[in-house]
């Protein structure tokens, strides 16, 4: 294996001039052009329309684990970056009822975020909504689409992974569309079993994210996180009061979350409880709001963080390692 593409201290990225020059970057801009062709290819073959995604509007997604917005004065109008376009992705359904963006987002997240490996301000995400669509609809295509880019990355530039010290056997599970399902309930069981402090009714932290991850050699969905625990968007499971019917994709041996997803909340009095419950104003959500009442379509969704994924089939240590522009949280850089 050349050790060169793996040098470096994976908490601090070197000056941008030296960390645009290195074999390392190139092997994982490689692997990323690839992934992109394949995310496409397998999209646009299950009949999604690719849309450009907004990069400001008058609100954006309002996110949670402490992450805010970047605020734009906008015409003397206070807008937001995009912290996700999810919203947009809802209000873009009656037009193309199948789509997906190639989104930037741009969150602040909290300083102590820079040291976890798997976060930073600027990343991108393969966006995907479905109207008229399950969980479960949304989950097969989540997988199909995994499985679809590990086999096609396998392919075109196995060289490439191998130098970057990736086993084959790593991707046999995902390449053969083999995935586990628990629910939240039993994931924070095994935490709390193995001496980790997880929340019940919030998100899975961190930590304890990273040890189920740690744990499983084969890729996994977790179902049905509590109502609170996510936005306003996820739908309530009608016939489970208090659960959403919500997931995530958990990529094993310590990569952590690849995919976050849902069904969406379409019923515009259901919107506007959900917005209060959660904190938020609902004035501030005028434009959606009304696309609500005039009638979005029900849906499911998810998006699967680009840098994550590149950062999952090239084994390397953390997300600044495969941006080619990394902004870490609390760091100040070009």
């Amino acid at each position: 294996m050349d050790r060169t593409l793996r040098a470096g201290a994976p908490g601090t990225p070197p000056p941008l001039g030296e960390h645009l020059r290195s074999s390392r970057l190139r092997a994982a801009m490689l692997v990323q052009q690839e992934a992109l062709q394949a995310a496409r290819d397998f999209l646009r073959g299950e009949g999604f329309t690719e849309l450009l995604p907004p990069l400001v509007g008058p609100v954006t997604d309002p996110g949670g684990r402490g992450a805010k917005a970047l605020d734009v004065d906008y015409y003397g109008h206070p807008y937001k970056l995009m912290t996700s376009a999810i919203l947009y992705k809802q209000a873009s359904l009656r037009g193309f009822p199948k789509l997906f963006y190639i989104a930037p987002n741009v969150r602040v997240e909290p300083e102590e975020t820079a040291t976890t490996g798997r976060h930073l301000v600027e990343f991108h995400q393969i966006d995907v909504e479905i109207a008229d669509a399950t969980r479960e609809d949304a989950q097969e295509i989540a997988a199909g689409l995994l499985t679809r880019v590990a086999e096609h990355v396998w392919t075109a530039v196995p060289g490439l992974l191998s130098e970057l010290g990736r086993r084959e056997e790593d991707f046999a599970d995902i390449r053969g569309g083999k995935y586990d399902v628990c629910t939240h309930e039993e994931a924070v069981r095994r935490l709390l079993a193995a001496g980790h402090p997880q929340n019940p009714d919030g998100e899975i932290d961190w930590t304890g994210e990273r040890l189920l991850s740690l744990e499983s050699d084969r890729a996994f969905f977790v179902n049905d996180y509590p109502k609170g625990s996510r936005g306003f968007y996820d739908r309530e499971d009608p016939d489970n009061p208090g659960v959403l019917r919500n997931f995530d994709l958990i990529a094993p041996h310590g990569y952590g979350e690849l995919v976050s997803g849902s069904e969406r909340e379409a019923d515009y009095a259901t919107i506007v409880t959900r917005m209060r419950e959660s904190g938020e104003n609902p004035a501030k959500y005028a434009w959606y709001l009304q696309e609500a009442r005039d009638g979005i379509p029900a849906s499911a969704g998810f998006g699967m963080g680009l840098q994550r994924l590149v950062r999952f089939l090239t084994g390397l240590d953390a997300l600044w390692q495969v941006s080619a522009y990394p902004k870490l949280p609390g760091a100040v850089t070009p």
